[in-house]
Order: C-alpha cells, then sequence, then structure tokens
C-alpha cells in the first residue's frame, strides 16, 4: 500500500545563508525582517484524481483551475505525484502535467511530489525538468522519491532489467545532479537542456531513507504523513539531527504532506472525508481509485480491520471547521518543526476542494513561524 502513494523555513544565523530564494518561492527582494516574520508557508499536493466514468482531461482541467485558484490565495508550491496504472489517478506523465500547469499560471512554483526517480533514467529526467526550467524559469521544483508508484508487474513494465528495490537511488540522484549542476572536467554526457540550470531538488520519503540521505547532501527533505503518520515523528528528528550544511541548505528544511478538509463546521468536513476514507478502502481491496461521493457513515462500508488500517494511514489528517484545522496546523508545525506544510485535499466536488484550500489560506495567514535565529537569503 505504501509504495503506492509515495510522493517533495529555513533558519540560519545572522551570519551566514539559508537557502537560496527561489526554492522558498522567496524573491531576492524579501528582506530579513519580512521572511522573519512570515507566515506559516502551505503548498499543494495534487494526484489529479478522476471520477467514475470521466474523462482524465476533466480532472487535469480542475488541478489547472485549481492551480490558479491557490496562486491567487498565496500558495508556495503547486506540486503533482507520479503514479502508474492506477484506475483513479491522471497523473502518471508528471513533467507534461507540470508544463500545462505552469503555462496557467504565473509566479506559483511548480513541481514534482514526486518524480520516482529509480522508474527512468536520470538524463531523460534532467532533460525534462531543464526543459521546463529553461521555458518557465525560477519556477519548476523537482521532487524525488525512490518508490515506484506503482505495483510490481508495472514497475517492470517502466524499468525492465534494472534493480527492483530502490537501493540504486543515491546513485540515481548524484548522477542526476551531475547533469543538473555546472558541468563537470571530463564530463562526457550532458544534459541539454539542464546542464547548470540547477533546478532545486527535494527529496521525499515515508521513512527514515530519505530523511537520512537528505540530512547527508543538505537537501530539503519532504515527509509523506498523508499516508504513513506513524513514521513523521521519527523522519523528523532523524533528518534535523543528522543535517550537514551544503551549498543548497545550511539548515534543515523540512516540508511536510498532509490530508486537510476544512468546511464550515466539523460535521461537514468529516462528511466530506468520507470521500478519501472511501478511496483508501478500496486501495486496501486492491480495487480502482476513483473519487465516489461522501456518505453519512462509513460504518456500513468497512469491516473493523478495514477501518483500522483506513485510519491509521490518514492519521495525520487535520479536518473540521476553521478553528479545528488552525489548532491541527499549530500542533503538527509545534510537533515535527514543519518548516512548511504541503496541503492534500481531496474532495468528491471540486467547488468543495476549491472553499477548502481557501480556509486553510487564511487559517496559516494567522499562523506565524517562530524561528530559533534569524533566517537570511543567499
Amino acid at each position: 500500500m505504501t509504495h503506492r502513494l509515495e510522493i517533495t523555513r529555513a533558519a540560519a544565523d545572522g551570519g551566514v545563508a539559508a537557502v537560496a530564494p527561489h526554492s522558498l518561492g522567496l524573491t531576492r527582494k524579501t528582506t530579513t525582517v519580512q521572511a522573519t516574520a512570515q507566515s506559516l508557508p502551505i503548498s499543494v499536493l495534487d494526484l489529479v484524481p478522476t471520477r467514475v466514468g470521466e474523462p482524465a482531461g476533466r480532472a487535469i482541467a480542475r488541478s489547472v483551475e485549481l492551480a490558479r485558484h491557490v496562486e491567487q490565495l498565496g500558495y508556495k508550491r503547486y506540486w503533482v505525484a507520479e503514479h502508474h496504472a492506477i484506475q483513479g489517478l491522471a497523473c502518471s506523465a508528471t513533467p507534461v502535467l507540470i508544463g500545462h500547469i505552469a503555462a496557467a499560471t504565473k509566479t506559483i512554483r511548480v513541481g514534482s511530489g514526486g518524480v520516482m526517480l529509480p522508474n527512468h533514467a536520470p538524463l531523460v529526467v534532467a532533460e525534462q525538468f531543464g526543459t521546463l526550467e529553461a521555458i518557465y524559469p525560477g519556477r519548476i521544483d523537482l521532487g524525488l522519491g525512490r518508490a515506484p508508484g506503482s505495483d510490481f508487474q508495472t514497475m517492470r513494465a517502466l524499468r525492465r532489467g534494472l534493480a527492483q528495490d530502490g537501493d540504486d537511488f543515491p546513485a540515481l540522484l548524484e548522477e542526476l545532479r551531475t547533469y543538473l549542476g555546472p558541468e563537470r572536467p571530463a564530463q562526457l554526457v550532458k544534459a541539454i537542456p539542464g546542464q547548470n540550470s540547477n533546478v532545486p531538488i527535494t527529496l521525499l520519503g515515508s521513512s527514515d531513507f530519505s530523511a537520512q540521505l537528505a540530512a547527508a547532501l543538505g537537501l530539503p527533505f519532504a515527509f509523506a504523513a498523508h499516508f504513513a503518520p506513524d513514521a513523521l515523528d521519527a523522519a523528523a528528528k532523524f533528518y534535523r539531527e543528522r543535517f550537514q550544511p551544503s551549498e543548497v541548505l545550511q539548515n534543515p528544511y523540512l516540508l511536510v504532506a498532509v490530508p486537510v478538509i476544512a468546511a464550515s463546521t466539523d460535521a461537514a468536513a468529516q462528511r466530506l472525508f468520507t470521500a478519501p476514507q472511501q478511496r483508501f478502502l478500496r486501495l486496501i481491496r486492491g480495487e480502482s481509485l476513483e473519487l465516489l461521493p461522501p456518505v453519512d457513515s462509513m460504518e456500513p462500508l468497512w469491516s473493523d480491520i478495514e477501518k483500522a488500517a483506513v485510519e491509521n494511514r490518514l492519521g495525520a489528517a487535520i479536518v473540521g471547521s476553521d478553528a479545528t484545522v488552525q489548532a491541527g496546523l499549530e500542533k503538527l508545525v509545534n510537533d515535527a518543526h514543519a518548516d512548511e506544510v504541503i496541503v492534500v485535499t481531496d474532495t468528491y466536488e471540486h467547488s468543495d476542494r476549491m472553499d477548502s484550500y481557501e480556509r486553510v489560506a487564511r487559517i496559516a495567514a494567522e499562523i506565524n513561524l517562530v524561528p530559533n535565529v534569524e533566517r537570511r537569503l543567499k
């Protein structure tokens, strides 16, 4: 189950660089005071969900509309997941979707949450994202994961003859960084476009493997608490304690993805939440994952074992009225020391999804991060 849904506040002392401005969605004109006083940064993770019987184009059109909406609301990033051969998720061609959404927006950063690197040749990924960066300079993010994003048979179809366990991820990452960074002496193969584009990379994970790698390389780390909440605390602690400063970051930068649904009342939000609950239920049953309408109660739909499994996977979900969601986000930030929250919101009705993201934007504006030391930009 985990491999199907795996996916993407720098604080520094006053005298050192923290993070490149474009990787935080900040401009070089942002002052230290403004950056220090900023409210909770929030972003979007989109799996491009479809309904039963509808064409993928309709779901993609909703994603474009949502991206435009959250851009106006001040969201930092719009990330698209990568999943293959899963009925109900129209996000298999992630770079294509990123280009389409970037073309329809103006300022929001658009990226992958993430590209499952073992599925692809690093050179191809570098060329794809180097091209995107050339078209939309300063707006492209490259979130990278090591899970296949599908089942074993599809994984084999994606990368025939390659290792299947993800242990080659660090080597693939190093190769990819070679193609995106400055040309090295005697480098024979170059990514064109891509070489020296320095597209910002974030490592994604649902365990401490990517947390360890991100810490060692001094890269941002995004944790998938939207389906692996139990491992969040350990991975976040490991990442912060083992973090090694780099040219990218002088201090750790942790993004946490969580399911969030905000509505006018707790009861209304909980009813909307039955749509993603049904999707996870269908996932563990091996069924298709199209969004289904909300129901008044989940009790007739699942067994006790299934209920426990779904609730465990959605254990980090923040669902309720504005006040409930604000309390949940504040607790998440304080407990995990998150620098940014990636909001995952799937509702059956698109209008409910748009409304929830609007509510979360207002809520996040009221949550002020309190850095331990001054934040500085390069």
